[in-house]
């Protein structure tokens, strides 16, 4: 069994050619219909490294004209999901099992969510949680939201 996902086996394809980067983005979006709100735009994905960017469009404003804080955290899951993709191996599987944000200032700017993990953990027999941090930046490099998303990650039945 491949140790490499089909979702990151396809990023490492589709990631060296023209325009493949947009269409991986937007098969992101259609397997997962609801990230579309976001416009996520995968820039880099590798084990424990996912960076993902969305413009700031009216899809995502709130009643004040900023960043949703919500869309903020679908964008937050979107890099957390690439990097689960990239990471946890084939013979694993993971699941969201819970968020906490921060919201540390207004988003008045198209984001860029970093997800980053300090070392790559080993997967084993036993269920594990994976506490995967995102940081959300805006276009002047501030951090606006920082998010923990845990994931259950546990071996396939065979």
């Amino acid at each position: 069994m491949s140790s490499q996902t089909p979702t990151y086996a396809l990023w490492n394809k589709l990631s060296k050619v023209f325009g493949g980067r947009g269409l991986f983005s937007l098969s992101v979006s259609l397997k997962a219909p609801y990230f579309r709100t976001v416009l996520p735009s995968i820039r880099e994905m590798e084990p424990g490294r996912c960076v993902v960017t969305s413009p700031k469009w009216w899809g995502v404003h709130n009643h004040i004209g900023t960043y949703h804080a919500i869309a903020a955290c679908n964008l937050a899951e979107v890099a957390m999901g690439m990097l689960a993709e990239s990471t946890v191996p084939t013979s694993h599987r993971w699941l969201p099992k819970k968020m906490r944000v921060e919201y540390l200032a207004k988003a008045e700017t198209g984001l860029r969510a970093v997800a980053e993990l300090d070392a790559l953990p080993e997967f084993g027999d036993e269920g594990q949680e994976v506490d995967v941090p995102v940081n959300v930046y805006d276009k002047r490099d501030q951090v606006v939201v920082r998010a923990t998303i845990t994931i259950w990650v546990t071996r396939r039945k065979e």
